[in-house]
């Protein structure tokens, strides 16, 4: 299954055009289609976003990329 995206503009972007930044959330291809277990992650270059797909307004998670890729290391060695 194809990851679903979405973009969204940054709050930090103002509205003269400046500063624009924009970040794909990609879902994970593990996340249901009743709305649970809804994981979706950005790559921010320098960190990871983690979010609630549910929640897209909500908090997010920023973990460095050496520490996304450690986990996501154990979690595929885990599976």
């Amino acid at each position: 299954m194809a990851p679903e995206s979405a973009w969204f503009k940054s709050s930090y972007s103002g509205d003269t055009g400046n500063n624009c930044v924009e970040v794909a959330w990609l879902k994970s291809s593990y996340s249901d289609g009743t709305g649970n277990n809804c994981v979706e992650v950005a790559d921010f270059s320098d960190r990871v976003g983690i979010r609630d797909s549910k929640d897209k307004q909500g908090p997010a998670l920023m973990v460095p990329v050496a520490a996304w890729s450690a986990f996501a290391a154990f979690a595929a060695a885990s599976a």
